[in-house]
């Protein structure tokens, strides 16, 4: 059975790469952790260097202003990640019962295979 064997090794390979995808949205998560962090950390070094802390005083540091907007862009965008990853998650378990199902019919079949040629043999 050709059919069953292909079957298997395509719901195999797409288990595989749902398992990458979520790698991929787990490092781009991290990965905007880190680099909102180290925004965090630039904007507190502008607003102890300037001795302003207020965002609508006349004299806050421009780049303290761009920093944190740059920060709470990747806290968003990092939400949206998180929300694909979740997706992604429930994609993978899908993909993980359907290659469970095609395993079993192909473990199904192999075995009613075996018993036949054993019950030829003992016959024949």
């Amino acid at each position: 059975m050709k059919s069953r064997e292909n079957l298997v090794r395509l719901k195999l390979f797409q288990v595989n790469e749902k398992r990458r995808r979520m790698d991929q949205l787990d490092s781009m998560i991290a990965e905007f952790d880190r680099m909102a962090a180290e925004l965090e950390a630039q904007i507190v070094s502008e607003e102890t260097k300037a001795g302003i802390t207020d965002l609508n005083h006349f004299a806050y540091p421009t780049f303290a202003k761009a920093a944190r907007l740059r920060r709470d862009n990747l806290r968003t965008s990092q939400a949206e990640l998180v929300q694909q990853r979740e997706s992604a998650d429930t994609e993978l378990a899908e993909a993980q019962a359907e290659l469970a199902k095609a395993e079993a019919l192909e473990n199904r079949d192999a075995k009613g295979r075996s018993d036949a040629v054993a019950s030829r043999a003992m016959t024949g």
